[in-house]
């Protein structure tokens, strides 16, 4: 690993003056950026790294005026553990209980869980051995190269790597917005391939708070995931679903580079009992767009399953 300064943030204007100075780049859990560094994986390695959990504030679960607070520095295993959370936003909870390890749960953060980078063997390379398009190269090495775990619905911004965040789904399933130092995203707008960052935050931007607001009376929520093992892995697919007391919601992770709002499953589900024949027929629309490459066709049915298990799981909650 290269040398590096390390400062511990006191708030987050310093946070932000600090990350203005040269290559910086926030640490809270640093779960994905340690990983990053050890390897070299970017062209670039950062000068500084600023600590943000040292900030006082920013870890926190919290219900105001019937919206779900969650602080960006808030451990996954606090917000698995959280009995307001795993009754209302249940999605949310499941999600966060399944991320990784349970040290990785004590460790990592919501805010780092939604702003990690892709997994993609030739992205994370040691030593940047394949410049890719993610690193402003011209050529996406798995299109032709070893895609069994990439997207099944085409390539964005010409990269076919995945966003494997399990948390991402399960807050776009539940509306949440991103509450940042200079704006308040939609969660389903968080995401932008086209930035080398995987989100759609500018330089110096930081994440400060989630927001969720409270399901309309009625309404449930689940997420399931896919993966080869129980616990370490990431997700060969997930998915997250809010149904019940307006507009269903679904949404998948892990299939394309940025998480997938499955809408056509929406609307077939729309208005609708959750029962065998109409899971089904949701799952079903909800690969009606996929692209899958050779290698990633079996994915294919692990997402229809997921989609139909999530919908029919409401039921029992």
């Amino acid at each position: 690993m290269k040398a590096f300064n390390h400062t511990n943030a006191k708030n987050l204007a310093e946070a932000k003056t600090a990350l203005a100075k040269g290559e910086a780049e926030l640490i809270a859990g640093g779960t994905d950026l340690i990983g990053r560094l050890k390897d070299n994986i970017l062209p670039l390695h950062p000068t500084a790294l600023i600590n943000i959990k040292t900030i006082d504030g920013l870890d926190y679960i919290k219900e105001e005026a019937g919206v779900l607070k969650i602080g960006a520095t808030t451990r996954l295993a606090d917000i698995a553990a959280n009995s307001v959370i795993s009754q209302k936003y249940t999605a949310l909870a499941q999600a966060a209980g399944r991320v990784a390890t349970p040290h990785v749960r004590d460790m990592g953060t919501i805010g780092g869980n939604l702003a990690q980078l892709h997994r993609c063997w030739y992205f994370r390379k040691p030593e940047n051995r394949f410049p890719c398009v993610r690193k402003n190269g011209t050529t996406c090495y798995a299109m032709t190269g070893d895609n069994r775990y990439h997207s099944i619905f085409g390539a964005v911004n010409r990269c076919i790597a995945v966003n494997i965040s399990d948390t991402a789904p399960a807050l776009i399933a539940l509306n949440a917005k991103i509450l940042t130092t200079s704006r308040t995203i939609d969660a389903d707008s968080f995401f932008d391939v086209k930035n080398p960052g995987n989100t759609v935050l500018a330089a110096g931007e930081i994440i400060k708070e989630i927001q969720i607001p409270a399901p309309p009376a009625g309404a449930r929520s689940a997420f399931l995931k896919f993966a080869i093992r129980k616990s370490i892995d990431f997700p060969i697919v997930n998915c997250a679903v809010l149904v019940g007391g307006g507009p269903a919601r679904i949404a998948l992770n892990a299939v394309a580079p940025k998480p997938y709002r499955a809408t056509k499953a929406e609307a077939v589900i729309a208005g609708k009992p959750i029962n065998d024949a109409n899971a089904e027929a949701a799952a079903a629309a909800a690969l009606e767009d996929a692209k899958p490459l050779t290698a990633t066709r079996y994915k294919l049915q692990i997402a229809r399953t997921l989609v139909k298990r999530a919908l029919l799981r409401t039921r029992t909650l």
